[in-house]
């Protein structure tokens, strides 16, 4: 059996718009897009993972909502146990600290970028969902 790999993700709106990042072309699944987030650590939470990513990656702070989906997903070398929660944009503007790029979209436009596989059943929860 594959190792499991805990990840919480956040799902940031504004205006209309949801946040999205790029993953450096040299990471595991290098060049998709994704929701920013990451691993979390063995002393931590979901929600205190959230948060710590979400500086580490962009500089921004945030506060963490409601859980929106609950994924898990099998890569060959790797499961991934995936936690999506709702998130308000509490301070800051986004900077490329540890991603490759990001972007503000809105709901039609997530059918034109490449996510990795796990994130396909919330791509379409999000279709259905009312951007914030």
């Amino acid at each position: 059996m594959s190792r499991i790999i805990e990840v919480s993700a956040a799902l940031i709106f504004r205006n209309g718009k949801l946040l999205i990042t790029q993953r450096h072309a040299a990471s595991h699944l290098g060049g998709l897009w994704e929701f920013p987030g990451g691993k979390r650590e063995a002393n931590e939470t979901f929600e205190q993972c959230l948060v710590r990513e979400i500086r580490e990656e962009l500089g921004i702070e945030i506060s963490v909502g409601e859980l929106f989906e609950e994924i898990t997903h099998a890569y060959e070398a790797k499961t991934v146990h995936l936690k999506f929660f709702i998130c308000e944009l509490i301070s800051g503007k986004p900077q490329l600290l540890d991603c490759a790029a990001f972007k503000w979209i809105g709901k039609t436009e997530l059918a034109d970028y490449k996510f990795p596989a796990a994130d396909a059943r919330l791509l379409e929860k999000l279709r259905d969902y009312t951007f914030p």
